[in-house]
């Protein structure tokens, strides 16, 4: 692992990783406790998820984004009974503190436990079915839920990550971490480990493009992880054109599906090098994988707005709200099943139990699946609005929307109309200098979009508000608009 000027090797990660585990455990924790790690991206706090591993413990991550009530909130559902905190987060620790809590650590004093003289030499034995990982779902449409994953659920998707989505990768490879290790960027750093891989971290939390692209230049990166939005940021970014990055084999996004705009930009700069995977926390992603050589900025050579076929070893169905598969191109819940799927939610019976229905985990994504098995998402269940008597969902408006060369982002939602039940809002962030009216907007639907989905009226916003994940919050969004 390389972060800044410091290096560190495999042998020197286990032995301090060993000697945490030993620190931990003199401090009373053992197999099946939840050790949570409120932090930034550090070496210290991906060797916090490995010392957490060695003596049985669940390592449980929290979004460093997140407010001292929300972390209190997690704090005290989890159960955690240590806490670790980087020290800018001293509020934060305060807000934890509850009856669970034997002890709180500050990541500033890691190496503390990673000198500590009496290491563990072996890990504990675990079960396929035990937990590791409290994995917390968003939140953008009420409190997180905490999806307990398993060492051999986690077992199996470092496996199909280097099956699916790196294939070939080996110990001459390199990787860059672009994302929080706290959720996704975490799981594709347990596959780099998996074969030996160095994962590079950038010397600054906040996203710096000359920085981002003068670390692949240097280490020769061959793969990174991130969102759809830090691609762009990327591609987007005067760096790019500065630095060799032909080293770049796979650039891996997820978390939210790409606008075909963005996609095609990302394409054209960088090459055939995209992959696509759709997955939840739940699921760590093991949904669907659009490979690299099915990416093509000719929409006649892609399948243009697909995430994808099912992932090796997973089943994928669109199933109606009686749990009977849908014919192909029949909008319905995309469900899955097979052995990326989690435990289920943390203290949550109920929720598991819906979660669950008809022996398939339900994502709460709407979409279809054409004859050979592609999936193509419609948007969230949650997002879609029934206007006029006709469902309407937004996604779709949403990716001609950014088809307009003012529009930066769209963010389309139904809201309550007297004459149509509900109709819909454009919330538009336009590019500099740039101006739209609402007739230019419908214009540009006009012949692409049928009538009853135009939006009902434009707002121009500077920016959208966003998750601790980089994804659009409609629910503020609406919020927003309420006022």
């Amino acid at each position: 692992m390389i972060q800044g000027d410091v290096t560190r090797s495999w042998a020197e990660m286990a032995d301090r990783v060993r000697r945490a585990a030993g620190g931990l455990r003199a401090k009373g924790i053992e197999k099946g406790d939840r050790v949570l790690v409120h932090a930034r991206n550090s070496m210290a706090m991906f060797e916090s998820l490995w010392a957490c591993w060695m003596i049985g413990a669940a390592w449980v991550p929290t979004n460093f984004r997140l407010t001292p009530p929300e972390i209190a909130y997690l704090a005290e559902f989890s159960g955690a009974v240590l806490q670790i905190f980087d020290r800018e987060f001293a509020a934060h620790a305060e807000a934890a503190r509850n009856p669970h809590v034997r002890d709180q650590l500050w990541m500033e004093d890691w190496n503390d436990l990673a000198t500590f003289p009496d290491p563990v030499q072996n890990p504990v034995a675990v079960d396929r079915d035990d937990m590791c990982w409290f994995f917390f779902t968003s939140g953008t449409t009420g409190r997180p839920k905490a999806s307990v994953l398993t060492h051999g659920q986690m077992g199996y998707v470092v496996t199909n990550h280097l099956c699916d989505l790196m294939p070939g990768t080996t110990e001459q490879d390199a990787s860059l971490v672009v994302a929080p290790l706290s959720h996704g960027a975490g799981v594709h750093a347990l596959s780099q480990v998996a074969r030996g891989v160095a994962s590079v971290l950038p010397a600054q939390e906040r996203f710096d493009g000359a920085e981002v692209w003068s670390l692949v230049e240097r280490h020769r990166i061959t793969n990174l992880f991130t969102v759809p939005t830090i691609v762009n940021l990327m591609c987007r970014h005067e760096a790019v054109d500065r630095f060799d990055h032909s080293s770049l084999r796979y650039m891996i996004y997820a978390g939210a599906p790409m606008y075909r705009a963005d996609q095609i930009y990302a394409l054209e700069k960088l090459g055939p090098i995209l992959v696509q995977y759709f997955g939840l926390g739940e699921v760590t992603g093991n949904i669907t994988v659009l490979p690299a050589h099915m990416h093509s900025a000719d929409d006649s050579q892609m399948r243009v707005g697909s995430c994808g076929y099912a992932r090796t070893g997973m089943e994928v169905a669109i199933l109606d709200p009686d749990g009977s598969p849908m014919a192909p191109f029949e909008t319905g819940e995309i469900c899955c099943r097979g052995p990326g799927v989690f435990a289920g939610y943390h203290n949550k019976p109920d929720a598991t139990a819906k979660a669950f229905a008809h022996g398939w985990f339900h994502t709460g994504d709407l979409g279809h699946m054409d004859r050979e098995g592609f999936i193509f998402i419609t948007g969230r269940a949650s997002d879609m609005y029934i206007s006029g008597g006709s469902n309407v969902y937004p996604r779709e408006i949403e990716e001609l929307l950014l088809t307009h060369p003012a529009i930066l982002e769209a963010c389309v939602l139904g809201l309550p109309d007297a004459q149509w039940g509900e109709s819909g809002v454009a919330v538009l962030v336009l590019r500099p200098n740039a101006k739209v009216t609402l007739g230019e907007v419908l214009g540009h639907l006009e012949g692409r979009l049928a009538k009853y989905k135009f939006p009902r009226r434009i707002v121009v916003w500077e920016e959208l508000p966003k998750s601790g994940y980089g994804k659009v919050v409609k629910r503020e969004v609406a919020r927003l608009l309420e006022q």
